[in-house]
């Protein structure tokens, strides 16, 4: 044997031993973690958590990879066909591997095909980080062919190739057969045609370049090519594939994102309760779940049409505020913002066009400049796309944005607690911020009568008859409530017609009746509003409390407002059902929380007072809104026009508005009705409810419904009004404002000794002037802020059952 043969032989064995060497180290792991049996066996990718409304509408997604896995006999024969064709065309006959591809790809250093095979792609999917560098990346392809043939001995072909297609990514963060199906043709899997398959396999090769919505062109080019391989594989007929590639693509594409989609900003809350919910919660490995990758189905209490109502009642209303509020001179002129520069200044140091600059290096003389230089950009609208393209000013914009007047808008079942709509804010694009959920808090004003006036009912011995006193009030230190005699009349009337046309002085007196000895009374209120209507709001028992001069969310006030339809029940807001697994294995389900808190003697006869209140009070207005039915309701105004809000309900639906700008100082005037809870928030209340009577696909919302009397009334109830039943007119009704809490303090009290429960962002504090944000007299109706930094949470409902003092 000759030198040169013995040194081929000894070359050949060393590279041969090498290679042995190479593939063992890979599989005992030595270049990087390999599966194991276990993880081979149960294979996993990181799946989207659904959200479902209440009949089973898909509402949104939770993702990092946005993907959902279907089964072999949910996906069309056309996409198992179009991708054997064309990634793979011996699929079925090898082990993983595909020596002849493998040669080929050697023979011509990968110029010709590669070698990998539907098998080791799934291996890589599922298994390996793709890396860009040659050597890491030569490595890697040992070890998915090395899983690859793992793979094979665990899966049937079948079951590979639906791993691969769950897993395989489409581009645009779409995962899996099935999203690519719904984002790019709204079908599911099983429903697509031949061309429609060969657009998605197409798209395999270079997700971006051959994404039809990016490069129609390119994507039509490529479909056609796949249709080729199918003839070629004898999948279609040559005649088949001409008739079909004539055909121009028929794209529907629809992505769910966080701005997609129904309940955008309750999807958002949602999100924020689940982060908590999967910390408390742990898997059968240990591990806590985790809202992106586990692939939870959340199902939730949300009515799809309630919902696509809501969002459009709000639309339509605020939009027309909007135009009232624009028209007003102080906005036109930009002379509302004299004094408040600072919260321009602070606006801009927290946007990321300062912090940019700042990152570049430039000064704070230098980026004041540059904002005030016209820049192109995109701004919130009134429009189809609430969006529009323009040039302006960075400082210019900063004011019109935060000129947008915004609300928040809840519906419920008064009963059982649902959730059926919420609507934080007037567009989720732009303002993430959410005006529903417990952490943003307002002032009240008048609607906290009516829980004021149970108290009296249910402990006091007061009924809706009872006379009271329109008389300003003295409460010893915290002095006069309301602060102002201006709205007092001095005359008698019963409770009934204090409540219906809101007069803030008979509320003060009733206030005090509740104990003659001052502040006590203050103290009953507070214990009543936290243990009865459960308020999780600190309330200092300040007297001025009973005409709303406190804060508080619109998800409190839904809670406490659901004991009058409820029949003196009180009920947790309950958005979510239950919770399962990537499986459908329930992990946890809820039910309505209940408790009993007046008699439902007590409860009606604040129904039949809040139905005066739409009859002929503050809220008679509602019936031009082409509404029907029994519904009772009360309107809320802060001095200044700062906040407006509306209450009200039927038998079988509690909903509340609440409207206003978050910076408190940008309102309407004070002489402008149109800022007042009647026109500023009950419209939207109205168009939702028209909206809703409707549609007879709502079965269970009854126009002919009643509030049901309780057995023990033997006769319904009459109203003595002492001063006539038409709401009083003229400039004597007009108010001018009736103070805050602070307007009350006794003087031992120091004002930082009783800040609000809301606080302003850290950043913002120092910039933002004291808000002046009075309750105001409601005005009977002439015939024809914010922490936008913090992420917002609610209350996720606790699974008990009906609790009964």
């Amino acid at each position: 044997m000759s030198k040169a043969v013995k040194i081929f032989w000894k070359v050949f064995f060393i590279g041969i031993s090498a290679f042995i060497l190479l593939l063992c180290l890979c599989n005992w792991g030595v270049f990087g973690e390999m599966p194991s049996i276990d993880d081979i066996q149960n294979p996993s990718a990181s799946l989207s958590s659904q959200v479902y409304a209440q009949d089973g509408t898909l509402m949104g997604k939770y993702y990092l990879e946005d993907r959902v896995n279907v089964e072999y006999k949910d996906i069309s024969k056309h996409v198992i066909n179009a991708l054997v064709a064309t990634e793979d065309e011996r699929f079925y006959d090898h082990s993983g591997i595909d020596l002849r591809s493998l040669l080929r790809a050697v023979k011509g250093l990968g110029r010709d095909g590669g070698a990998s095979t539907i098998t080791m792609q799934t291996a890589k999917n599922l298994f390996t980080d793709y890396k860009k560098n040659a050597l890491i990346r030569m490595v890697q392809k040992f070890k998915e062919g090395i899983i690859a043939i793992k793979l094979e001995k665990n899966f049937t072909k079948d079951e590979i190739i639906t791993l691969y297609l769950n897993t395989v990514p489409f581009g645009d963060n779409v995962y899996g057969i099935r999203n690519a199906a719904k984002t790019f043709f709204q079908k599911e899997p099983d429903r697509l045609n031949v061309e429609e398959a060969a657009v998605l396999v197409g798209m395999l090769k270079a997700s971006y370049t051959y994404n039809p919505r990016v490069n129609p062109k390119k994507a039509l080019d490529r479909r056609n090519t796949v249709l080729d391989q199918m003839v070629r594989n004898n999948f279609l007929t040559a005649e088949e594939a001409t008739k079909l590639k004539t055909k121009p693509i028929e794209l529907n594409y629809k992505k769910l994102d966080e701005t997609a989609g129904l309940g955008p900003y309750f999807r958002m809350v949602l999100g924020e309760e689940m982060k908590k919910w999967c910390k408390e919660h742990k898997k059968s490995n240990g591990d806590n779940y985790d809202l992106y990758r586990d692939g939870l189905k959340l199902y939730t209490t949300i009515n799809p049409k309630m919902q696509f109502y809501a969002e459009e009642a709000v639309a339509k209303h605020m939009n027309y505020m909007q135009q009232l509020l624009n028209k007003q001179d102080n906005i036109k002129k930009g002379t509302v913002w004299k004094g408040f520069e600072n919260v321009i200044e602070a606006a801009a140091k927290n946007s990321d066009r300062w912090r940019n600059a700042k990152k570049d290096g430039m000064s704070e003389t230098d980026i004041r400049k540059t904002f005030n230089v016209p820049t192109h950009m995109k701004i919130f609208a009134w429009n189809n796309n609430r969006e529009k393209d323009t040039v302006m000013t960075p400082y210019d914009s900063i004011k019109y944005t935060r000129q947008m007047m915004q609300a928040g808008f809840m519906v419920m079942d008064p009963l059982s607690g649902e959730v059926r709509a919420w609507v934080g804010g007037i567009d989720f694009k732009t303002y993430k911020y959410d005006h529903v959920n417990y952490n943003t808090k307002r002032q009240v004003g008048s609607t906290m009568k009516p829980l004021l006036y149970s108290l009296a009912i249910d402990e006091a011995g007061f009924t809706p008859n009872t006379t009271v006193e329109d008389m300003q009030q003295s409460f010893g230190a915290y002095g006069m409530v309301p602060a102002t005699s201006k709205s007092c009349t001095g005359a008698s009337m019963p409770m009934v017609e204090a409540l219906t046309y809101s007069r803030n002085c008979a509320t003060a007196y009733i206030m005090k009746q509740l104990d003659g000895k001052g502040n006590n009374a203050a103290k009953r209120f507070v214990d009543f509003l936290k243990n009865k209507c459960a308020l999780q709001t600190k309330i200092e028992p300040n007297p001025s409390i009973a005409i709303g001069a406190c804060e508080i969310s619109l998800y409190e006030m839904m809670q406490a407002y659901s004991m009058f339809p409820g029949r003196g029940f009180n009920v947790k807001p309950l958005f979510i059902t239950r919770i399962e697994d990537k499986n459908g294995n329930i992990l946890e389900s809820f039910a309505p929380q209940r408790k009993e808190v007046i008699s439902d003697v007590t409860a009606y006869s604040v129904i039949k007072m809040m139905q005066e209140v739409t009859a002929r009070g503050t809220a008679r207005r509602i019936w031009d809104y082409d509404v029907r039915g029994e519904i009772a309701g009360k309107t809320g105004t802060t001095n200044d026009n700062s906040d407006a809000w509306f209450m009200g309900y039927t038998p079988q639906l509690l909903g509340g508005v609440w409207v206003g700008c978050d910076d408190r100082f940008i309102r309407f005037n004070s002489e402008d009705y149109q800022g007042q809870g009647a026109r500023a928030a009950m419209p939207i209340w109205a168009y939702f409810y028209s909206k809703v009577l409707k549609d007879p696909s709502l079965l269970g919302v009854d126009p002919k419904a009643q509030f049901v009397k309780p057995d023990v009334m033997q006769n319904d109830l009459n109203f003595d009004y002492i001063n006539g039943t038409q709401p009083p007119v003229g400039p004597g009704d007009e108010d001018m404002g009736n103070g805050t809490s602070k307007d009350y303090l006794p003087t031992d009290i120091k004002p930082e000794d009783l800040a609000p429960e809301s606080k302003l962002p850290a950043d913002d504090k120092k910039n933002y002037p004291p808000a002046d944000n009075k309750p105001k007299q409601e005005k009977p109706i002439m015939p024809p802020a914010t922490k936008p930094n913090e992420a917002p949470k609610a209350v996720m409902p606790k699974k008990q059952g009906v609790q009964r003092k």
